[in-house]
């Protein structure tokens, strides 16, 4: 968030206005070095429960390891830097890759830390949830979250007038190399195949 960026410059440097840091941040917007990926903010759940402000990324994840001097052995020795990386080189590709699809690239996440990385949606109205994990010990956990908001949204239409229609999709995109489906039908596919 702004306000958790604003901070990080003040505790590392010299402290710096709130207009100076939206000037910098709209700058950086203008030169294409980040983009905010919006909320997507389906009805399931209160309003005040639901994060509904833009997500920053980097328009290319290189840009940071750059700026960060980061090299593959250091990348290979933090597997949690390296996870925000592929995440934000994912969400680049898919915005790339489904632009001409006309489709619109969102992330969910709620206060519970229930999250989809990415929500695909097209302008049919068919969408997919999405998750990336660089590494396979984390596509239990992905599939589960994934699972869980399908469910959230089957017990909302379940009590309420207003139904909201059910992922069409269920992703896990992945830095391996195997694309397969799981009996519960979330689909596991490595990020080189988003290009085909």
């Amino acid at each position: 968030s702004n306000t958790t960026i604003l901070k990080d410059i003040n505790s590392n440097y010299e402290s710096i206005a709130e207009s100076t840091m939206y000037s910098y941040l709209d700058a950086l917007s203008k030169l294409f070095v980040i983009d905010e990926i919006p909320a997507w903010t389906p009805n399931i759940r209160s309003k005040s429960s639901i994060r509904s402000k833009n997500k920053k990324l980097f328009i290319d994840p290189s840009i940071a390891v750059a700026a960060l001097n980061l090299s593959p052995e250091i990348l290979m020795q933090d597997f949690y830097t390296y996870g925000f990386l592929f995440e934000n080189l994912c969400i680049r590709d898919l915005c790339v890759y489904s632009n001409s699809l006309g489709s619109n690239v969102s992330y969910y996440n709620d206060r519970s830390r229930l999250e989809s990385d990415a929500v695909l949606q097209l302008h049919d109205g068919r969408y997919a949830l999405i998750e990336f994990k660089l590494g396979s010990m984390e596509i239990e956990k992905a599939a589960n979250n994934l699972l869980q908001i399908k469910n959230l949204i089957i017990n909302h239409n379940n009590g309420s007038n207003s139904k909201i229609r059910l992922p069409d999709l269920l992703i896990v995109i992945t830095g391996g190399e195997m694309a397969y489906t799981r009996e519960d039908g979330v689909k596991i596919i490595p990020i080189g195949c988003l290009k085909d």
